[in-house]
């Protein structure tokens, strides 16, 4: 046995089986989850351009919206890329290099939060106390930086708890590459990565959702203490596509780990299909959202297309 442990110590290759019991219907499964994410893409990118090429956008609100843009790219084109390859190439195998460096890009986008969490606090700057955005917002930025470091340390953790173990099985019924799902795979003791996989996200969102709570505490706080109605209305209207944001990003990601926690009697299937429609369905509603909700974006949005079909 401890010969075997040796030898499975690092695996030429994985197989992922893709969702258990419908691999006939692989081929059309994948159409729809291919569709948003061209969707996602194009609208990120177009979001990315307007940001970067016009002035009236390098805003700090603008700023953090591009962070989230990018971090969305990273998290579809992580996900979806290794789906195609396997519903419609058949391409189930990759090395375990590729295995680790797929679930890096994957469990970084945990990074989502601290963006989600500079917006809300842009947000109360913005309202609450507008006359300190020049102080505050360069403090804020090098708080993300330091967000973005450390966040990359804990995932960066989650790569060398795998790299150590014997593994002894290859096969994974899933359509990309998760911590747990490649640990369990290993013939030793893991319970270093459960607590592991299991305390990082817990306390990444519960931190987040509380830091997020505080800052629309205080804004609606000041929101409500303004005569004007209008001025209700406006402010309001500030913040809505962030908080469509807000709960298109943690109800799933509450959903999903309390369904990995005691939703032992939901399928498998369920779980996957969970799973991929949450990597692509939230970077495209993202973009509509602040297409739609944030008038810079959608005045810009506007004119770009107008001014192409004039050419």
């Amino acid at each position: 046995m401890v010969i075997f442990n040796l030898r499975s110590y690092n695996p030429g290759f994985f197989i992922l089986v893709g969702i258990p019991g419908l691999e006939k219907s692989h081929v059309w499964i994948e159409i729809p989850f291919f569709i948003i994410y061209i969707v996602a893409v194009m609208g990120n990118c177009i979001l990315l351009y307007l940001i970067v090429v016009e002035c009236s956008c390098h805003k700090p609100m603008l700023f953090f919206l591009s962070m989230l843009a990018m971090t969305d790219l990273i998290l579809s084109t992580a996900g979806v890329l290794k789906t195609v390859n396997i519903f419609w190439l058949e391409a189930q195998e990759i090395t375990f290099p590729g295995c680790l460096t797929q679930m890096f890009f994957l469990h970084y986008s945990l990074v989502l939060g601290s963006d989600i969490m500079a917006m809300a606090f842009d947000c109360y700057v913005a309202i609450c106390s507008p006359l300190r955005t020049t102080i505050l917002i360069p403090k804020t930025i090098i708080n993300i930086v330091v967000g973005i470091s450390f966040s990359f340390c804990i995932i960066l953790t989650d790569v060398f708890l795998l790299i150590h173990l014997p593994f002894c099985r290859t096969r994974i019924p899933h359509t990309y590459y998760e911590h747990i799902g490649v640990a369990c795979l290993a013939c030793t003791d893991i319970s270093i990565n459960i607590w592991y996989g299991f305390c990082v996200p817990i306390m990444t969102v519960i931190s987040d959702v509380i830091l997020i709570a505080v800052s629309y505490t205080l804004i609606f706080c000041t929101v409500f203490h303004l005569l004007s109605c209008d001025a209700h209305q406006k402010t309001l209207g500030t913040c809505s596509s962030h908080v469509c944001v807000i709960l298109m990003f943690y109800t799933p990601a509450f959903f999903s780990i309390l369904a990995h926690c005691f939703g032992h009697n939901v399928s498998r299937t369920f779980h996957i299909m969970f799973a991929n429609l949450y990597i692509v369905i939230q970077p495209a509603l993202n973009t509509i959202v602040y297409g739609v909700k944030t008038k810079q974006i959608r005045d810009k949005v506007i004119l770009l297309f107008s001014t192409k079909g004039t050419e």
